[in-house]
């Protein structure tokens, strides 16, 4: 169903500016989400927190190489306040995004999960898809709390058959009881050669957090045993671990490294493996991050966001983008939208430079994405039109350029009032947002609220964003050599505090329950 959103007016706080009012939005918007299909207590356990029933939030969407009008999206159905959700569901066009067919891997009880079909389990996050030559297709998650462990924590992968319409019974890449936790997990299916897909994420074990990494060979008939490919070391961890592949056919592994020891910080960094994954690089630094993380301007309410995680992307012509929120362009008084590049397979990165084309306001969870004609694409929230009013107005925008220097401007969607999002431990649209693209055409996936609506807090939306703006230089890439870039903030004191608990709330955010049935029998 198509729909256009309204503008309005106002600012980031203080005394209310005249009215910033974004263009007309005629790009046409499609709704992919509705109420719950769930039915109460289709987990079968006591709640343990707020759920958020008919609540969509993080989605992930992406393109089939062989065929641009075949899209997956997958997202996070019934968000629960302490972590996770009811289940991952999806949906599938064949119409280039313009209607869509939902559907459910069986991760979940609420999804159809049983003992016997390998997904018994109480709750999944981090949903994330995937599509390769020939369109096969997949969806991957975490799930947590089965029928033997409430403590259980597994990576689960399912394959459909027919391109997202249905869903095969998830295989299980790892599972653990009691102290380890697997999160934040992605995959990606090698676009070069169709036998092979790759999945990655953080094992949480004590005071280590390695990067595990596993792969198929044989087109999801078997994987391979989960090996972790980076150790950081103790009170380390890493996190938002993502794989990109080269035209080549080498991978490219990004991740955020985490100390948790003071003082505490964060760094983006990527590996290469020119053997499909056997081998590794050490870690490239790409990046400091400098995030304080958004919150409403008025009240202070935090706003869970992609604080301290990166989005990264690869484009035929070898390109690498990475975006993240960093406050190094403010001098450490809000979030921007850091971008930077490599042109060399990852062995190098440009310094930082800002994207965000309303600077004086807060910007977050940003996704990128290179179209196969080259043009890069990032979506990130804003909050230009937000007033002093009891609400947090955020728009949702998307920026293109086909360079990395010069950068134009479409709004995508909003406002849109974030005080309606779920709370967990934060208002919750999602760590990420999908985007991909088709042709020329970006095809951004996201979340929005629905203004006055608690019974239905938001929905996911598709946007075909061909529009684009005027042209505005943003700073200019230039080449770094390897190693960090030096134009980070120096740290004051207060910035050192303010990056420290950034990187606190970052792990407490993402360590999703683990709850213990021995201590509650009616469980």
């Amino acid at each position: 169903m198509a729909a256009l959103l309204a503008a309005a007016c106002g600012g980031e706080g203080g005394g209310d500016p005249p009215p910033v009012v974004p263009p007309v939005q005629v790009d046409p918007q499609v709704r992919i989400t509705g109420t719950t299909p769930f039915a109460d207590g289709c987990d079968g356990v006591p709640a343990s927190g707020t759920l958020y029933a008919s609540s969509e939030v993080e989605p992930h969407v992406v393109v089939d190489p062989g065929n641009p009008n075949h899209l997956v999206a997958a997202w996070q159905q019934d968000r629960w306040s302490d972590g996770a959700a009811r289940g991952l569901r999806s949906a599938v066009s064949y119409d280039g995004g313009r209607t869509w067919t939902a559907s459910a891997a069986a991760f979940t009880r609420c999804t159809g999960g049983t003992p016997t079909n390998g997904g018994d389990y109480e709750r999944a996050s981090d949903p994330w898809a995937a599509i390769g030559p020939g369109g096969i297709t997949w969806q991957i998650s975490i799930v947590i709390g089965d029928a033997i462990s409430a403590t259980a924590s597994a990576v689960l992968v399912s394959r459909s058959p027919d391109g997202g319409l249905t869903w095969e019974p998830p295989i299980t890449l790892i599972r653990d009881q009691g102290g380890p936790f697997n999160d934040k997990e992605s995959m990606i299916a090698d676009p070069t050669d169709g036998r092979y897909a790759y999945a990655i994420w953080d094992r949480l074990d004590g005071n280590l957090g390695p990067t595990v990494f596993t792969r198929t060979t044989d087109s999801g008939a078997t994987w391979e045993t989960p090996k972790s490919i980076h150790d950081p070391g103790i009170l380390r961890q890493t996190i938002n671990n993502q794989v990109v592949v080269l035209p080549d056919g080498a991978l490219v592994a990004s991740f955020t490294r985490l100390n948790m020891a003071p003082p505490r910080a964060a760094a983006l960094m990527a590996m290469r493996s020119a053997d499909k994954g056997v081998t590794w690089s050490q870690p490239i630094v790409v990046a400091q991050v400098q995030s304080r993380g958004a919150t409403d301007p008025e009240s202070g309410t935090p706003i869970r966001d992609g604080a301290n995680l990166g989005s990264i992307a690869a484009g035929r012509n070898g390109r690498i983008a990475m975006v993240w929120q960093d406050s190094r362009f403010s001098g450490g008084q809000r979030d921007g939208i850091a971008y930077s590049q490599s042109t060399d397979g990852g062995l190098t990165w440009s310094t930082p430079v800002q994207l965000n084309q309303a600077p004086a306001v807060q910007a977050f969870v940003p996704t990128v994405h290179i179209r196969d004609d080259g043009t890069i694409g990032v979506t990130y929230f804003d909050l230009r039109n937000n007033t002093t009013a009891p609400t947090i107005l955020a728009d949702y925008w998307l920026v293109q350029s086909a360079d990395g220097v010069t950068w134009t401007e479409t709004h995508v969607a909003g406002p849109i009032d974030y005080a309606t999002a779920p709370y967990a431990r934060g208002l919750f649209l999602g760590d990420y947002m999908g985007l991909t693209s088709i042709g020329t055409t970006f095809v951004p996936v996201y979340g929005l609220t629905n203004p006055g609506n608690l019974d239905d807090r938001t929905d996911i939306f598709a946007t075909l964003a061909s529009r684009v703006a005027a042209a505005k230089s943003m700073g200019a890439g230039v080449p770094a050599a390897a190693g960090p870039p030096t134009d980070a903030l120096a740290l004051t004191p207060e910035l050192e505090r303010a990056f420290a608990d950034s990187v606190r709330r970052t792990v407490e955010r993402r360590r999703e329950p683990r709850l213990d049935r021995a201590q509650d029998p009616a469980r």
